[in-house]
């Protein structure tokens, strides 16, 4: 094969790999763009704040603040729950340390399962509205969280997409320099044990 015929396939596949690459950057930081905003317009409508700096003074198992979120609630204290993290921390540090101090665990398949076997209980009805509550709020904000996650990972991946876009350029156009200076002449011997030396 003639060193210029393969210079141009080699170089031609860089091109257009770079350009593949360029475009998927495009569409995985439109991606990541697009979760971020949407996650921070469905939890900025929600209004959640965390407790404020003051309430953390006082914090005791049982209450409102317990020690538990002196290191995972209080970073956030007095802030509006806009991000993937906030939604995490609140609703795995704060909700969940919560319905875990409720009868049954705050488990709702076994408060409701209560509940149906006493229906006159007006007490146990309410608290399996709470656990309901609490739940369906906690599995939302996870569910916020997980979307900013992938949001993250695709903006990390259109970094990488354009990172190896430009050097799959760079090389591509290295490729083509080196085409229009060997020899037309030239050949590349398949299979031989001993390459021929490359032209520079």
């Amino acid at each position: 094969m003639r060193r210029k015929t393969f210079d141009a396939l080699v170089s031609g596949a860089g091109l257009l790999l770079a350009v593949v690459l360029i475009a998927a950057g495009g569409v995985l930081a439109w991606g990541s763009s697009f979760v971020a905003s949407n996650v921070h317009s469905q939890l900025a409508s929600q209004k959640i704040f965390f407790p404020p700096k003051a309430a953390f003074a006082n914090a005791k198992p049982g209450s409102e603040i317990t020690p538990s979120m002196i290191t995972t609630i209080e970073p956030y204290a007095g802030q509006q729950l806009l991000t993937g993290p906030q939604a995490r921390a609140y609703a795995d540090d704060f909700i969940a340390v919560h319905l875990s101090e409720m009868p049954y665990g705050g488990v709702y398949a076994t408060v409701s399962a209560q509940a149906l076997a006493n229906p006159t209980d007006t007490a146990l009805k309410a608290e399996q509205a709470a656990v309901f509550q609490g739940t369906s709020l906690r599995s939302m904000l996870l569910n916020a969280y997980g979307w900013a996650t992938i949001g993250t990972v695709a903006g990390i991946a259109a970094i990488g997409a354009f990172v190896a876009g430009g050097l799959m350029l760079l090389f591509a156009g290295l490729g083509f320099r080196h085409y229009r200076k060997v020899s037309p002449a030239k050949e590349i011997v398949l299979g031989s044990k001993t390459p021929a030396p490359l032209e520079v």
